[in-house]
């Protein structure tokens, strides 16, 4: 659940960059659960004393089990700045992941070729393309171990359906707790391993760089470890 003193990590007039919990949705879906873009205008709604309605722009979205940063726009002109940035691929995104085996070579990139299947709400990667498919790049690198997982960085370069899950899943490394793509057993909060731990664009207004990074999630002792290891 959203708590606003602890999970907004940047705002202002313009932006606002927050630290999802694994288990929340971004925005609403069709059956009109509730979503960290509610929460969010509420809660700016009450602290400014707003008389009317809150503006707030989904600008990306990560998937329900997935934690860390998410970027909103809090006004109309951010917003359409923020998506023409997005779709140039000029907004960098960097994830963390632990996965159930350390990938060979342990630094690179991968490219497949998503397959989407909206009805299963899963993704397949293929090593070749095929019809109706889309390319899907990243790269990744390895930072650190434990006895039994393995963290990786990694870096977007394309923006596919579950394509990080997907990916290191065709490479034989299923991301801690994601049974929907291999993993041998589930979190304890439901959530995957899986944790978008830097934002970083342009702002668009003042055109100065901007960099948000994210905690990983607190009480996960796996965590905690990693971030350790990596300091």
């Amino acid at each position: 659940m959203f708590r606003p003193e602890e999970d907004i990590l940047y705002e202002d007039n313009h932006l606002i960059v927050v630290n999802k919990h694994a288990g929340d949705l971004v925005q609403s879906d069709p059956q009109g659960s509730e979503a960290l873009e509610g929460w969010l205008k509420e809660y700016i709604r009450r602290r400014d004393a707003k008389p009317g309605a809150v503006f707030l722009g989904v600008v990306h979205r990560i998937d329900r089990p997935v934690s860390g940063a998410v970027l909103f726009a809090k006004s109309s002109k951010a917003l359409t700045r923020l998506n023409g940035m997005i779709r140039e691929g000029r907004i960098g995104k960097s994830y963390w992941a632990i996965v159930e085996r350390t990938p060979e070579p342990e630094e690179g990139e991968l490219r497949h070729y998503i397959v989407r299947d909206a009805a299963a709400n899963r993704s397949r990667a293929c090593d070749a393309p095929r019809a109706g498919a889309k390319e899907a790049r990243l790269r990744y690198a390895t930072l650190a171990r434990s006895d039994r997982y393995t963290l990786l960085g990694i870096e977007l370069l394309t923006g596919r359906h579950h394509q990080i899950r997907a990916q290191l899943a065709r490479v034989g490394c299923p991301i801690r707790g994601d049974l929907k793509y291999g993993a041998r057993r589930s979190n304890p909060d439901g959530g995957i391993s899986l944790h978008s731990r830097a934002i970083r664009f342009d702002h668009p207004v003042r055109h100065e760089p901007v960099e948000v990074v994210a905690p990983v999630p607190a009480g996960d002792a796996l965590w905690r470890y990693f971030e350790e290891a990596v300091r």
